[in-house]
C-alpha cells in the first residue's frame, strides 16, 4: 500500500494551525506553555544533545508541520541501502517465482510467500538470487511432512521425482528423514515439526551453506560448494503432497537473525528509523500531561492516559499521526514497532483489565487514522501475533504463548476492533483457530519438559495379554516414589497449560459477546455465520485435503468453544427463569427441519432433503405448522443436481477450471501467513486465480444458503411472535425456554465439528500411550533376559544392556511426550467436554425421536457422535482418565444401549452406512459387561423388539454384523466357549487387547430368555430365522472350502510365490462366519430344542434334515487324515491365524451333544435317525473328536486332534457327554446298517440319490423326496424339472407291485 494513500482515499482534514482570532492562545494553553510542550514532545538534537530552551525558536501548532517534517527529514537515507550492498541480483522485493520458477502442481498465497504442494513431489524457487556474500532466509514450517529446503542454481531441473538437493547444484536439508542432500544424502541435523522456523544460511565468501533449527545451529551442512561467474543461488523448496511452508526473504523481521548475514529482502531502514522516532514522540506524548493551572509540563504513568478531548494533545496528536498512519500499513513496521510496542504495554504483568492503554490507543487509531488505514494495520497485526504465537518455540512457562495471547485479547476487547476483525479477518483471512491450538512439542529437551518432569515413569507390571496391571499395592517403594514425582510433574505441567487455555477460552468470549450492540450487530452474530461458514469448508471439501483445517486445531478449538458455550449458556439460566442449565443441554428438533440452519449437503437420517420435504410436505405441516413452497422443492431439487456436477468439475484441476475459482483455497491451507491461496500453479497449464478475498458463495446456491450468510439477530433469536431458530415447535416439544438460540446453532456447529475430524484425531494422538506401552514391555523383557544372561556371554550381555539403554531413553522421551499430551488432549476436563457431548447428543436423539416421521430430518452426524464420543470415552482416555467416575454414567450408558438398540433398524433410517455403524456399535456394546448390563436395563418392551429385528431373516440385510450380536449374547454358555482367545494363539501377542472379540466371554441369560420366547411363540419366524442361517452356513462354510482349495495349489506349485493377503482375509472371515453361524444353531437348539425335534411344528423335520446334512459336510471336510483342511492349517499363513481344528470341531460338537445326549427320548430317536440316515455321516468323524481315528498311528509323530488334550477349556462333564454320544452312535449305526435294505436306484430321488421318492408335485406330477422338495419351495415356486409353479405337494408311496 502507498505510505500516502490515493487520490480517492484523502486524509482527513484536521484543523492543524491556530485559530487566526486567537493568536495568542491555543485552547486554554498560552503560548510559551504549548511551545514548551511541543519541544518536550518533538526536541530538536544539537551536536552536544537537545539544544536548551534559551536558544530554541518559539513553536506553535502554524510551524508544527514544517517543524516534523525537518526533523523527520534528518533520518532519510541518500539512497536506498539495497544498492550499497553487493552480490544480489533479482527484484528488491523477494517472493516466489509463481511465473517460470516451478515443477509440478503449487497453491501459492497471495502474497507470494506460502506454498502448499499439490502434487507428488513439487519444486518452486525464489525471484531472486545471490552471488557474493552472507546471505539467510528463513522458512516458516506449517507440516512436518517429506520436504527438501535449501538453495540450488538456475541450472538446476526438477521434475516430479528429483527437486532439491537431487541434482549436482543444489543443496538441501530435510528434517523429514533427518538428512541433508546434494545428489547424494547423509544424517544431519534434527527432526522439525510443524511450527519450527528453519534459516537457511549461504556464506558465498567461504563457500559453505548451513541450516539453523529455531535459532539453534545445526552445524555447516556443505562446504566447498561451487562458485564462481555465472554461479548464483535462488532458495527453493520441494514439497510431497498436502506438505506447506511460508518463507520469509525479509519482508517482516527475521525471527532468529543472525550476526553478519543478510536477509534477501532489505529492510526499509528509512521508514524504520521514522516509524520508531514517530513512536517516540507518541510515547512522550502519553507520559505528558499539561497543567494549565500551574502553567507547566507534568510527567505522568502513561499507563494511566486517556483520551480527555484536550484540543492540544489531540491536535499534536494528529500531527504525529498524519505520518504515523501511512506507515502503520506496512507488514515490516507493523510487526517490528506497533506490536512490540503494544507486547512493551502488557510486560508489566497483571491481567489484561489493568491495561486500558491499549484500548485507549485503539480509539486514537480509529480516530485519527483513515478507515483503510486501520483496517489494514489491524489485519497486519493480527497476522503479525498470530504467526508469533505459531511459531513460538515451546518453554516451560509457556511465556511466549502467553504474551501473545493476552495482546490479543486486549485488542479483541476494543469492540470496534473486535468487529472489524470478526467480518473481515479471522475467519476470511487468516487461519483464527491457531489462537485456539497448543502445540505438541516433538523435541522434548528443548521444550524444557525434562526440568519440568524431572522423573520419569512407565507402566512395569503386564498380565499374560500385555494390558497393565495398575494395582498400586504391588508396587515397590522405588517405584511408588517415581510414579508420584513423575504425577506432581504432570500436574505442574498441567496448570501451566491451564493459563493459556483460559486465555483462549476468554477470547471466544470476546467473541461470543452479544451485548455490544451498540456499533451495530453484536460480536455474536457475526462470529455465529462466519463459524457456520467455516463448518461448510470443511464438511463440502472433505475429498480435498488442501482445504480443510488441520485436525489437531479442531480439537483445541472444540475445548475451548465448549467451555464459553457453557459458561455464557450458565449466565444466561440466571437471566432467563425456566430455562435449562448447560448440564442438560440440547438441540431441539426444530432446527433440522424448520429451514433457518444450513446443514449443507450433509446427508439427513431420511436421505436427501429435497427427497424429505417432497415426502414428508404433509407430516410438517400437521405437525410443525410449516409449508413446504412447492417452487422451493423444485429448485432445491435442480440445485443439488447442479452441485452435484459443479462438486465433479473442482475435483478436476485442468486450466480452465482453475481459471474459474473451483480449486480456489478457503482459509484452510497450511500457509501460516494468509489463509487464502490465489494461485494454483502448474506446469501442465500454468494459471492464476482470480483473487477471492470474502469467499464469495457458489454461483447456484439454495436460496436459505444465502439467508444464511446474511441472517441478523432477529432471524436467530427470534421477537415478538417469531419464535427465531426456533420456528415450528412440534406438539411433543416442551413450550418452555432453553438457552439464547444463537448458542444453540453453536452448540449444533460443535456437534458437527467433532464428527468432521476431532475423534480421528483423538485416536491419533493415542499411538504415544501404546509406544510407552510396546517400549515398556520391551524393557521389561530385555531386563528379564540380562538377568537370565549367563557369564560365560559378555558379548551377548553387551548387546542386551545396549538394548537396554535405547529403550530407557526412548521411554524416558515418550513418557514426558506423553504428560504433555494427557495435559492437552487426555485430561480430565477435556473428558468431561466429550462426556458433556455425548449427552447433548443422547438428549438431541431422544427429543427428534419423539417427534415421529420428522426424526427423518435429523442430520447423521448426531448418532455418530454418540458413538463416537462413547468409544473416545471408553478406548482413548482410559486408563488416564476411568470412565466410571462420570457422572451419570450408568443412566447415560442404559440410554445409549436404548438408542442403539431401537434405532439399528429404524426404518426412518435409510443411509447403509449409518446403519452400519449402529449395528457395530450394538456388537461392540454386548461384549462389555458393564453395557451389557445397560442394554438389559433398558424397558423390556425395547429389548423384546431388539431381540425381534435380530432374529429377522438374514437374506434381505446384512446379518454378519447381527449374528456376531447373538454370539456375543451366547459366548460364555456353549460347549467348550468360554474362551477370550483360542488355544493355539495363546502363545501370540494379539495386536490390541482393547478389540471387542478379545473380552472375557459375558453371557446374558435375560436376552437369551427373550430369544427362546419370540422363536417358540412366533413359529413362521423361527422357520424363516433358521431357514436363513443353515442358508448362509451352506454359502460360508462353501466359500471357504474353495479358497483353501485355492491357497493349497499355490502352495504346492515350484515357484516362489504369494498368496494374496486379501485373499487369506476373506478365507479367514468366512471362516469365523461359519464358526459363528453354528454357535447361533447351538444356541438356538439349546433354548428352543422343540424347532427341530417337535414334528408337529411345520418345517421342524426339514430344519432337522438340513442341519445334520451341514453338520455332516463340516465333519467330514475337517477330520478327513491328512485332508485339504489339515494342510492349510499346517502351513500357518499369516492371516489365518482363526483357522484351526478347535473352534468350527467344539461348535459342531455342541450342537451334536444338545441334540444327540441333552434332548429328550423321542427327540435323541428322530435326531439320530436322521443323522444316520444321511447319505454323508461317517462315524470316523465322530470318533476324530476324541482322537480314535483309524489312521492315527500311521502318520508316525504327527500330532493328532483329540477334545481330551483341551482340559482347559472342555470340561470333563463335556468330555462324558461327547463319549457317551459315540457310544449310543457307534450303536444305532451298527442297528441301522443291519436293519436297512439297500433301494433300487429307481426308487431313490432324483435330487439327492439320498432318500427315496416321497412326494408328487401338484399340478405336474414330477417327484423327489419330501427334504428336497420342502427346502426348495423356502426359497422358490417352480418345479425342478418343468419349471411348472407348484400349487400343492403330496405323499407318495410306491404302488406295490401285483
Amino acid at each position: 500500500m502507498n505510505s500516502k494513500g490515493g487520490t480517492a482515499l484523502s486524509r482527513r482534514n484536521y484543523r492543524l494551525a491556530s485559530d487566526t482570532d486567537k493568536p495568542k492562545v491555543t485552547g486554554i494553553v498560552n503560548e510559551k506553555l504549548l511551545s514548551d510542550y511541543l519541544h518536550h514532545v518533538f526536541p530538536v538534537f544539537g551536536k552536544q544533545g537537545p539544544v536548551s530552551a534559551t536558544y530554541r525558536k518559539s513553536l506553535t501548532f502554524q510551524d508544527l508541520g514544517a517543524h516534523l517534517e525537518k526533523l523527520l527529514a534528518e533520518d532519510n537515507l541518500t539512497e536506498d541501502e539495497r544498492d550499497q550492498v553487493e552480490g544480489c541480483l533479482g527484484p528488491s522485493t523477494v517472493v516466489l517465482d509463481h511465473s517460470s520458477g516451478f515443477e509440478g502442481l503449487l497453491f501459492v498465497d497471495d502474497d507470494l510467500l506460502g506454498v502448499i504442494g499439490h502434487s507428488n513431489f513439487s519444486s518452486i524457487r525464489a525471484t531472486t538470487c545471490v552471488y557474493k556474500g552472507k546471505w539467510v532466509y528463513e522458512v516458516l514450517i506449517s507440516s512436518q511432512g517429506l520436504m527438501q529446503i535449501g538453495w540450488c542454481t538456475l541450472n538446476c531441473r526438477f521434475n516430479q521425482e528429483e527437486g532439491v538437493g537431487d541434482t549436482p547444484d543444489s543443496y538441501a536439508y530435510d528434517g523429514n528423514r533427518v538428512r541433508k542432500w546434494n545428489v547424494t544424502t547423509t544424517n544431519y541435523g534434527k527432526s522439525w515439526a510443524a511450527g519450527d522456523i528453519v534459516s537457511c544460511l549461504i556464506d558465498l565468501d567461504e563457500g559453505t551453506i548451513t541450516f539453523c533449527l529455531n535459532g539453534q545451529s545445526l552445524g555447516i551442512a556443505f562446504s566447498n560448494i561451487k562458485m564462481g561467474p555465472g554461479v548464483a543461488y535462488f532458495p527453493a523448496i520441494s514439497l510431497s503432497f498436502k506438505e506447506s511452508v511460508a518463507f520469509n526473504f525479509g519482508s517482516r523481521p527475521l525471527r532468529y537473525p543472525v550476526e553478519g548475514y543478510l536477509p534477501l529482502q532489505s529492510p526499509p531502514s528509512a521508514d524504520l528509523i521514522k516509524a520508531n522516532r514517530l513512536l517516540g514522540y507518541l510515547k512522550t506524548v502519553l507520559a505528558t500531561s499539561i497543567d494549565t493551572q500551574e502553567e507547566k509540563l507534568v510527567e505522568i504513568d502513561s499507563a494511566s492516559w486517556q483520551i480527555l478531548g484536550d484540543p492540544t494533545i489531540l491536535v499534536t496528536l494528529a500531527h504525529i499521526f498524519n505520518h504515523f498512519a501511512p506507515l502503520m500499513c506496512k507488514v515490516y513496521l507493523v510487526e517490528d514497532v506497533l506490536m512490540n510496542f503494544l507486547l512493551g504495554i502488557l510486560e508489566g504483568g497483571g491481567s489484561v483489565d489493568e491495561h486500558p492503554l491499549i484500548q485507549q490507543l485503539l480509539d486514537l487509531f480509529w480516530l485519527l487514522m483513515e478507515d483503510y488505514e486501520v483496517n489494514e494495520c489491524l489485519k497486519q497485526l493480527v497476522m503479525s501475533l498470530l504467526r508469533a504465537y505459531r511459531f513460538s518455540p515451546i518453554i516451560p512457562d509457556l511465556g511466549f504463548q502467553i504474551h501473545y495471547l493476552r495482546l490479543t485479547t486486549a485488542i479483541l476487547r476494543h469492540e470496534k476492533s473486535r468487529k472489524f476483525l470478526l467480518s473481515n479477518v479471522l475467519f476470511d483471512v487468516l487461519r483464527s483457530v491457531v489462537f485456539f491450538y497448543i502445540k505438541t512439542p516433538l523435541r522434548v529437551k528443548e521444550a524444557g519438559l525434562e526440568e519440568l518432569i524431572p522423573t520419569t515413569w512407565w507402566p512395569t507390571r503386564f498380565d499374560k495379554e500385555g494390558k497393565d496391571e495398575r494395582d498400586t499395592r504391588e508396587e515397590t517403594a522405588d517405584e511408588r516414589l517415581r510414579r508420584r514425582a513423575y504425577e506432581r510433574g504432570c500436574h505442574r505441567l498441567k496448570k501451566r497449560i491451564e493459563v493459556v487455555e483460559e486465555l483462549q477460552v476468554q477470547i471466544l468470549r470476546l467473541m461470543l459477546n452479544n451485548k455490544d450492540k451498540g456499533t451495530g450487530e453484536a460480536s455474536r452474530y457475526i462470529f455465529l455465520n462466519k463459524f457456520r461458514k467455516f463448518l461448510q469448508e470443511n464438511a463440502s471439501n472433505r475429498g480435498n485435503p488442501t482445504v480443510l483445517c488441520p485436525p489437531e486445531y479442531m480439537v483445541c478449538f472444540l475445548h475451548r468453544l465448549i467451555a464459553a458455550i457453557r459458561s455464557y449458556w450458565d449466565e444466561g439460566k440466571r437471566k432467563i427463569p425456566g430455562s435449562i442449565s448447560s448440564e442438560d443441554a440440547y438441540v431441539p428438533p426444530q432446527l433440522f427441519y424448520n429451514g433457518k440452519v444450513d446443514y449443507f449437503d450433509l446427508q439427513r437420517l431420511g436421505g436427501l432433503l429435497s427427497h424429505l420435504k417432497k415426502t414428508l410436505k404433509d407430516d410438517l405441516a400437521a405437525k410443525a405448522n410449516i409449508i413446504i413452497d412447492p417452487a422451493e422443492i423444485q429448485s432445491t431439487s435442480m440445485d443439488d443436481l447442479d452441485e452435484d456436477e459443479e462438486t465433479g468439475a473442482a475435483q478436476r484441476p485442468s486450466g480452465a477450471v482453475a481459471m474459474g475459482g473451483a480449486l480456489a483455497r478457503p482459509s484452510w491451507l497450511s500457509s501460516p501467513t494468509l489463509g487464502r491461496a490465489n494461485r494454483f500453479l502448474s506446469t501442465a497449464a500454468v494459471s492464476l486465480m482470480t483473487p477471492r478475498r470474502p469467499l464469495a458463495p457458489p454461483e447456484k446456491v439454495k436460496v436459505r444458503t444465502l439467508a444464511v450468510e446474511q441472517r441478523t439477530e432477529e432471524d436467530i433469536e427470534g421477537s415478538h411472535g417469531n419464535d427465531g431458530l426456533l420456528l415450528g415447535r412440534p406438539l411433543e416439544e416442551p413450550d418452555q425456554p432453553i438457552t439464547e438460540k444463537s448458542l444453540l446453532e453453536i452448540l449444533d456447529g460443535v456437534v458437527m465439528m467433532y464428527n468432521l475430524s476431532v475423534h480421528q484425531q483423538l485416536g491419533k494422538m493415542v499411538v504415544v500411550s501404546d509406544d510407552v506401552h510396546e517400549y515398556a514391555i520391551a524393557l521389561k523383557d530385555t531386563e528379564e533376559k540380562i538377568a537370565r544372561c549367563p557369564s560365560r556371554r559378555p558379548d551377548i550381555l553387551e548387546e542386551l544392556q545396549k538394548s537396554q539403554k535405547v529403550f530407557a531413553e526412548k521411554l524416558n522421551h515418550l513418557s514426558r511426550r506423553l504428560a504433555w499430551i494427557n495435559a492437552t488432549i487426555y485430561s480430565k476436563e477435556k473428558m468431561l467436554d466429550v462426556y458433556w457431548l455425548l449427552r447433548v447428543c443422547i438428549r438431541t436423539i431422544e427429543h427428534a425421536d419423539s417427534t415421529g416421521s420428522l426424526f427423518a430430518f435429523m442430520p447423521e452426524f448426531y448418532l455418530n457422535v454418540a458413538m463416537n464420543s462413547y468409544s473416545a470415552l471408553k478406548n482413548y482416555f482410559s486408563p488416564s482418565n476411568c470412565m466410571e467416575e462420570l457422572p451419570g454414567y450408568e443412566d447415560t450408558l442404559a440410554q445409549l444401549a436404548a438408542i442403539l438398540a431401537k434405532h439399528f433398524a429404524d426404518p426412518r433410517i435409510v443411509g447403509t452406512d449409518i446403519k452400519d455403524s449402529l449395528m457395530q456399535a450394538l456388537a461392540s456394546y454386548v461384549c462389555y459387561p458393564q453395557s451389557l448390563r445397560a442394554v438389559e436395563r433398558i424397558p423390556e418392551e425395547q429389548r423384546m423388539a431388539m431381540m425381534r429385528n435380530l432374529l429377522a431373516p438374514y437374506e434381505q440385510r446384512p446379518w454378519a454384523q447381527t449374528n456376531w450380536i447373538l454370539v456375543r449374547l451366547w459366548r460364555g454358555c456353549g460347549f467348550g466357549y468360554r474362551y477370550t482367545r483360542l488355544p493355539h494363539l495363546l502363545k501370540t501377542k494379539p495386536e490390541d487387547a482393547n478389540l471387542p472379540s478379545l473380552q472375557k466371554p459375558c453371557p446374558s441369560l435375560l436376552l437369551q430368555r427373550h430369544m427362546a420366547e419370540l422363536l417358540s411363540q412366533d413359529k413362521d419366524m423361527a422357520a424363516s430365522f433358521l431357514n436363513s442361517v443353515l442358508n448362509q452356513l451352506n454359502w460360508a462354510f462353501s466359500e471357504f472350502i474353495g479358497m483353501i482349495q485355492e491357497i493349497q495349489q499355490a502352495a504346492e506349485r515350484p515357484e516362489r510365490n504369494f498368496v494374496d493377503t486379501r485373499q487369506l482375509k476373506v478365507c479367514a472371515t468366512c471362516f469365523d462366519l461359519s464358526v459363528s453361524l453354528l454357535r447361533v444353531l447351538e444356541m438356538t437348539i439349546t433354548l428352543v430344542p422343540e424347532i427341530f425335534l417337535d414334528w408337529t411344528r411345520p418345517s421342524a423335520e426339514l430344519l432337522l434334515r438340513r442341519l445334520a446334512q451341514l453338520l455332516n459336510q463340516v465333519l467330514n471336510r475337517v477330520t478327513a487324515e491328512r485332508n485339504l483342511f489339515d494342510r492349510v492349517v499346517n502351513l500357518r499363513l499369516p492371516g489365518l491365524e482363526s483357522v484351526d481344528h478347535y473352534p468350527i470341531l467344539v461348535a459342531v460338537t455342541g450342537i451334536l451333544v444338545c441334540i444327540l445326549v441333552d434332548s429328550d427320548k423321542h427327540g435323541i430317536l428322530r435326531a439320530s435317525s436322521v443323522l444316520l440316515s444321511d447319505p454323508c455321516f461317517q462315524l470316523r468323524s465322530i470318533q476324530y473328536l476324541l482322537g480314535e481315528g483309524e489312521g492315527g498311528a500311521t502318520g508316525a509323530d504327527r500330532k493328532h486332534f483329540s477334545l481330551h488334550t483341551y482340559t482347559d477349556y472342555i470340561s470333563t462333564e463335556e468330555q462324558q457327554k461327547v463319549e457317551q454320544m459315540l457310544a449310543f452312535l457307534t450303536d444305532e449305526s451298527k442297528e441301522a446298517a443291519a436293519s436297512t435294505a439297500p433301494p433300487s436306484e429307481d426308487d431313490l430321488c432324483p435330487i439327492c440319490y439320498a432318500h427315496s421318492i416321497s412326494a408328487i408335485f401338484k399340478p405336474c406330477s414330477h417327484k423327489s423326496c419330501k427334504a428336497c422338495i420342502n427346502q426348495h419351495l423356502m426359497n422358490n415356486k417352480d418345479c425342478f424339472f418343468c419349471k411348472a409353479t407348484i400349487t400343492g405337494v403330496d405323499d407318495y408311496t410306491k404302488p406295490t407291485s401285483s
